[in-house]
């Protein structure tokens, strides 16, 4: 799938070189076309100018044709002292209204091209210049590739986007079914073993292991019913998160060794309220207690701080043990990523998936150190 998606990047991003290239070398091609147009045009109009003005031959209907047909290229006439003395095909109305209209026209023209001279006079040397812009039909043609590099561009971003997000509900839809079928393939085994662990209660000799027995099935169950929520939406139900907090990490203190010290601080508050599922909740505690276990290597100190801001409650789960590398930050919520030697890499991308789709909250990673320890967030909402 990875594979394919950057194939796809890559086909579009060569489409999009070739379009925008070709448009680029054909638009300057047609610029160069228009420039040497509108320059022979000006000539003309200069040389029909000087006709009318010397009254050259008694028939000036041509002089007079070309004259009056150059409508499109902006002309500015000065003098011999570069003073403007007349122009055309620019905005009366703006130059009457402003006095540096023209003067910022004569610049940007001295800029765009070289003028064209009209010798009047060899003695004394009296010579008017005539100073041209670009026409609007110029100027679209220059800027057209600019503009179709922004379709372009657009387009693949929409694309990259829709295949993305194509991909990313195919992948959810992916974890949600495996999900499920391992919760379907876990309920015949654990019904099987409920039985045998009635069949054992009613043999009293067997009263030292059913209930160890009766633990481990349940375990099972539990284990069964989070799996079988996954792609399902949960009922959330407003749940003492202070109380809840404490249970798992008793829960977690009695399957670790006794040199990891384990710590809730809750600012003094005895009760702070959400709306989760409890189910699903614990699941996430569960997995970032043990993903801190696995960090210390069995010594070390796991603290669960809780508190509530305005309308919001922060659940810090903070551990000393090896920390997360730079490299890894990126890339820890993403399914199948681990550093482990054994496990499938789905904990944190599911525990991630359980708050922020689930619950509207918020898991990340609020600071982690190598050899120092990591500390992550969970942001719910309080009711």
């Amino acid at each position: 799938m990875i594979q394919s998606l950057f194939s796809w990047r890559t086909g579009l991003a060569l489409i999009a070189i070739a379009i925008v290239s070709g448009t680029i070398i054909y638009s300057q091609y047609l610029a160069q076309k228009i420039i040497r147009e509108e320059s022979q045009k000006v000539e003309q109009w200069v040389e029909a100018s000087k006709a009318v003005l010397n009254n050259a031959g008694n028939d000036l209907a041509l002089p007079n044709l070309i004259r009056n047909e150059q409508t499109a290229v902006p002309i500015i006439e000065t003098n011999e002292r570069d003073s403007i003395v007349n122009y055309i095909n620019l905005d009366s109305a703006q130059a009457a209204q402003d006095s540096g209209f023209l003067k910022k026209k004569l610049r940007e023209f001295r800029a765009a091209n070289k003028p064209i001279e009209l010798v009047l006079s060899d003695t004394p040397y009296v010579a008017n210049k005539y100073y041209y812009g670009n026409t609007a039909l110029l100027n679209e043609v220059r800027y057209f590739p600019l503009i179709q590099l922004f379709v372009v561009a657009l387009f693949i971003f929409v694309t990259i986007v829709s295949i993305t997000t194509r991909n990313q509900s195919t992948q959810n839809q992916v974890w949600a079914g495996m999900a499920k079928e391992t919760a379907h393939q876990l309920g015949t085994p654990i019904s099987s073993l409920q039985g045998w662990v009635e069949m054992l209660k009613e043999n009293p000799d067997n009263d030292f292991i059913t209930p160890e027995l009766q633990k481990d099935v349940d375990r099972l169950k539990l284990v069964s019913d989070r799996f079988g929520k996954i792609g399902s939406r949960p009922q959330l139900e407003e749940v003492n998160l202070v109380e809840k907090l404490g249970q798992m990490i008793e829960y977690i203190r009695k399957r670790a060794t006794g040199k990891v010290v384990f710590g809730l601080d809750s600012q003094g508050e005895a009760a702070i309220h959400a709306k989760v599922s409890p189910l699903l909740f614990d699941w996430v505690i569960e997995n970032l207690l043990k993903n801190a276990l696995d960090a210390m290597e069995g010594r070390g100190e796991i603290a669960i701080s809780i508190r509530k801001i305005d309308q919001e409650v922060f659940i810090d789960v903070r551990d000393t043990g090896k920390g997360i590398s730079a490299a890894n930050l990126t890339r820890i919520f993403k399914p199948g990523f681990t550093t482990k030697k054994r496990g499938w890499g789905l904990g944190l991308s599911l525990s991630k998936r359980i708050i922020e789709q689930y619950h509207k909250g918020q898991l990340f990673v609020k600071h982690s150190e190598p050899g120092k320890g990591t500390t992550f967030r969970i942001v719910l909402k309080e009711q």
